[in-house]
């Protein structure tokens, strides 16, 4: 993907194969594994119908040109704002923002370290 496309553009190839279950778990704060919040970049009709299939229910604020905008359940989005803060945090450790860990295990115990110290502060 270049670097000047949209998240969205790619956002298909992504998700393909994936239930509800691996998208987000009900630990997250959601009510139920079967939604999904995204940010309102993400407001497109195929998305929607795409995870409508899938029995995902999308949480995505509606853009502001739109004739009939969705409806939008305002608590579950709130949900988003807490765990955007803690990938935020863990990106502050360098080694994950930039992914120069050389395999995806390592990678793995890095995330792990870096979780375990955001929640011992």
């Amino acid at each position: 993907m270049p670097g000047q496309a949209h998240d969205l553009r790619e956002t298909a190839t992504l998700i393909h194969g994936l239930s509800a279950g691996h998208l987000l778990a009900p630990s997250h704060g959601l009510k139920t594994n079967h939604e999904r919040a995204t940010d309102r970049a993400f407001d497109a009709d195929w998305l929607r119908n795409d995870l409508i299939e899938r029995s995902i229910i999308p949480v995505i604020p509606p853009k502001s040109n739109r004739k009939f905008p969705a409806e939008l359940d305002k608590e579950t989005y709130k949900w988003r704002h807490p765990i955007k803060n803690y990938f935020g945090k863990l990106k502050e450790n360098r080694g994950i923002a930039m992914r120069s860990c050389k395999t995806d295990l390592s990678f793995k115990a890095f995330v792990a370290i870096a979780a375990t110290l955001i929640q011992t502060r």
